[in-house]
């Protein structure tokens, strides 16, 4: 996916089966690790548009219908339509020249999977980031209740944290991603040719798919889509105007 992706996992994060936890040794970490890339490869395998070989760069080139695609091809564009409906047109599946791309969930659907896949193997304490966007479970502190840091960067220099956030822990929001153009320039589709109003948005959210739409939604929709989801979802929100005015929720300002 051209990222990088961490994983941080804390001593005495396993659970056992008579329920204390124990630390986790070198095996379990490296069967932790594998797990993930084998997720992260299976997506990028699938929907990555730099890969020639993938299944979305058949279909962007025509050799393949969506109709004739996998199933799992078929269920993310599903849900990526239903987050269209959801969000008002402010996030597509469609790049401005009709080509199919997923990009805009599948890095969410790919962390969420990994997630799973660390669940599955009794890790109950860890830290997974993947380009920033960052998905927690338990705590840094096994047993303690205490929540992750998630730091966001400065739009202008990325060389510097200018807000973190609380995740996990005692809290229900799990999961925070960032989306903008300070690194990657302007890639996001805005409505029409009007630049994009805000250069980063941070959400936090429940789960990392909610929280990596959105960010590119609000990019995607400015401020409208800015109220739209404070209102319809439980998240909390960091918005970078283009002047460096900041637009936050209570949660990144306590």
């Amino acid at each position: 996916m051209g990222t990088v992706v961490s994983l941080t996992v804390p001593a005495r994060a396993l659970e056992t089966a008579a329920g204390p936890r124990t630390p986790v040794g070198d095996r379990e970490l490296d069967a932790a690790a594998d797990a993930v890339e084998r997720v992260f490869a299976h997506f990028d395998e699938t929907f990555s548009l730099y890969r020639p070989d993938s299944e979305a760069s058949r279909l962007a080139r025509g050799e393949l219908s969506l109709r004739d695609s996998s199933a799992g091809m078929r269920d993310r564009y599903a849900d990526a339509v239903g987050w269209r409906l959801m969000t008002e047109g402010a996030f597509s599946p469609e790049r401005p020249d009709g080509v199919l791309d997923l990009s805009g969930i599948i890095k969410g659907y790919a962390i969420g999977q990994a997630g799973e896949a660390l669940r599955s193997r009794g890790i109950t304490d860890w830290c997974l980031n993947a380009g920033g966007d960052v998905l927690v479970m338990g705590s840094p502190v096994p047993g303690s209740g205490a929540s992750w840091a998630a730091g966001v960067v400065d739009p202008q220099d990325r060389s510097v944290l200018f807000s973190a956030f609380q995740l996990g822990g005692s809290g229900t929001l799990h999961a925070l991603a960032t989306s903008g153009s300070a690194e990657r320039g302007d890639h996001i589709w805005t409505a029409g040719s009007r630049r994009a109003e805000f250069v980063q948005v941070s959400v936090a959210a429940a789960d990392i798919l909610t929280a990596d739409v959105l960010a590119t939604a609000i990019v995607a929709g400015g401020t409208a889509m800015l109220d739209r989801a404070t209102d319809g979802w439980e998240i909390d929100v960091l918005a970078v105007r283009r002047g460096g005015e900041l637009l936050a929720t209570p949660g990144f300002r306590d």
